[in-house]
């Protein structure tokens, strides 16, 4: 009896290690392959409780998560023979689980390795000015090209990131020249159209005050009350040029005046050319 006793509690505790091991637990993120005699026997399964054949089936466990794949920055030489370094992300996930770890031997690996490749062959293919302007078409373009080997593996590609994009020193200072030339070159053209803008509207404004000279005078006495506000020290005396012309005038008068009383020949007063008079000899006849 106590042979018998032994026996059966050897086997109940074979029994109990035996259910034990035949019993796996599949998460939800998870998909279970089971492996009978090193074949895919059926389809993936899904989360919750899995029982296995102890000793004839094993089960592999496929995570069906984004992952996030850093690329390590990669040196290369634009189209416009420029050396830079760019490192990109890779956003992926597992769609189909038996190709994923049928077709592949390392999923993860092969996945960097495309991703490098493609990224050294989109600097090589692209200018510089690309790299740091046109990214979202750059991303999409290395998306299409990590895409086509991975669409073979049973994974999908969400996204592709170029992350930064290193400049050696010598290129940052030109840029950086470049870019204060840019603005100089603004600030001189935004200078000379408001010199044009101004000189147009000073035009406009002395053909307004040539035909009112009540204006111009107003002009004049402001011009004169904002010199006097900045500067108190220095006195400003407006002299009318039509009163030099006056003076002028005068003065030609009293000298004719006092030559007729002198019994001295009057010289002529100027006239304006005649119309017919011609000037082919170099000269105008007064």
């Amino acid at each position: 009896m106590a042979t018998l006793l032994v026996i059966c509690v050897v086997i109940g505790i074979a029994l109990v290690v035996l259910a034990a091991s035949s019993v796996r637990v599949v998460r939800q993120y998870e998909r279970g392959l089971i492996f009978r005699f090193g074949r895919v026997s059926r389809l993936p399964r899904e989360p919750g409780l899995a029982l296995i054949v102890p000793g004839v089936d094993r089960m592999h466990k496929v995570n069906m998560q984004v992952v996030t794949l850093p690329v390590p920055a990669q040196d290369g030489i634009t189209r416009d023979n420029v050396t830079v370094r760019v490192d990109a992300v890779v956003y992926f996930r597992v769609i189909d689980p038996v190709q994923a770890i049928v077709g592949v031997e390392n999923y993860r690996f092969a996945m960097l390795q495309v991703a490098q490749a493609s990224l050294r062959r989109t600097i090589g293919e692209s200018n510089l000015d690309d790299l740091l302007s046109h990214r979202e078409r750059l991303n999409e373009g290395l998306e299409l090209m990590i895409d086509s080997p991975a669409a073979t593996w049973g994974i999908h590609i969400d996204r592709v990131e170029i992350k930064d994009v290193a400049l050696p020193e010598s290129m940052k200072r030109a840029m950086s020249r470049q870019a204060e030339a840019e603005r100089e070159r603004r600030g001189r053209v935004i200078a000379a159209e408001g010199e044009l803008q101004a000189s147009e509207k000073l035009s406009q404004a002395a053909a307004r005050m040539a035909n009112t000279p009540a204006a111009l005078q107003l002009r004049l006495l402001e011009t004169v009350v904002e010199v006097a506000a900045e500067k108190n020290s220095t006195l400003v005396l407006p002299f009318p040029v039509e009163l030099l012309r006056f003076l002028d005038e005068s003065a030609k008068r009293d000298a004719v005046q006092r030559g007729a009383k002198a019994g001295e020949p009057v010289p002529p007063a100027p006239r304006e050319p005649e119309a017919n008079e011609s000037s082919e000899r170099g000269f105008v006849r007064w």
